[in-house]
């Protein structure tokens, strides 16, 4: 009688104690765990899970660090990547066959970032980013501002304006015009003087009156200047850096204040477009009639519009093996 009880009283024990052990959330995390890792371990039934592991160095890409180049000056950095192995295996085991286009990447950062760069302009974005951006400069042409906010708006496309701040003091309407439609703003001096040529103090006093009255109509702290007629020397670019502005130039120039025919931007801008190019623009009649036609062109080439900050990123571009952008 005394051993049955002995057995009985040792069986719930076990019992309660195997119970507790079950209802335990570290167990409980453990086993998940387990399972969620069982799911990816390849095996030799998993021909598909080792046949990503093994193809996967092929999408490797090594990161870009950004450079002060001789021509180019400041060049931002640009992201590596490398496959996502269990991600991707998830996006395709489904299907049970492997697919290019459902590879997911995780993205490198470059060791030297354009912030650790001395002081130097931006002439362009990384040349590998398939990427390009509108530059325009806003002091005049108020006529032709609602058209092209229009034209970008109806392709979902921000671009960035570069605001002279006597222009936003006297249409401060037009200024939050542009910021409401989700477009970047950045300083264009206060009166468009030639910056290359002012004094220490003058260039501050231009630069620190365009933040302000910006910075009060629209509610935005700018973080880039664009030289009026791209005239500087290196002062003017160790000021702004010391304001935290960086001084933005550009690689292809429509001259559009020179009224020419919007098919004459168009082969302007076509026959020296390039991935990272900074295009600049004015609002005028010709820039207005030619940005539809101009928008068109620049995707056939898959590449990518964006403002001037998204261009200077370091987020890789995902192209597809047809040659398009991924969620494009």
């Amino acid at each position: 009688m005394k051993n049955k009880l002995k057995h009985l009283i040792g069986f719930v024990l076990i019992a309660i104690l195997t119970l507790s052990l079950i209802n335990n959330p570290l167990t409980k995390s453990y086993f998940s765990q387990l399972k969620t890792d069982a799911e990816y371990i390849p095996t030799k039934q998993n021909d598909l899970y080792d046949y990503i592991v093994k193809v996967a160095k092929n999408y490797s890409i090594k990161p870009k660090d950004a450079v002060n180049d001789r021509v180019w000056k400041a060049t931002p950095g640009y992201n590596g990547v490398e496959v996502d192995i269990k991600a991707s295996y998830h996006n395709m085991k489904k299907d049970g066959k492997f697919d290019e286009n459902k590879l997911v990447y995780k993205q490198i950062s470059p060791k030297v970032h354009i912030k650790d760069l001395p002081p130097a302009p931006i002439y362009r974005g990384n040349p590998d980013k398939p990427m390009v951006s509108f530059l325009i400069n806003v002091a005049w042409g108020n006529e032709f501002l609602q058209p092209i906010l229009k034209t970008l708006k109806d392709n979902s496309i921000h671009a960035t304006f570069f605001l002279e701040g006597r222009w936003v003091k006297e249409n401060p309407e037009l200024a939050k015009m542009i910021v409401d439609s989700g477009h970047e703003v950045g300083n264009h001096s206060f009166t468009h003087p030639d910056m290359k040529v002012l004094s220490a103090d003058r260039i501050r006093e231009q630069l620190i009156n365009t933040n302000q009255v910006i910075n009060a109509t629209t509610g935005v702290q700018v973080r880039l200047f664009a030289p009026p007629s791209g005239s500087y020397r290196d002062e003017v670019v160790k000021i702004a850096h010391s304001m935290n502005l960086k001084t933005i130039m550009w690689s292809v120039d429509t001259v559009d204040w020179q009224k020419p025919s919007p098919e004459t931007i168009v082969t302007r801008v076509m026959s020296k477009i390039h991935p990272g190019a900074l295009i600049l623009m004015h609002p005028t009649d010709s820039t207005e009639k030619s940005l539809q036609q101009l928008i068109n062109e620049i995707k056939k080439k898959h590449l990518r519009i964006g403002t001037v900050s998204k261009l200077m990123d370091e987020e890789r571009i995902i192209k597809m093996n047809d040659g398009k952008l991924k969620n494009d």
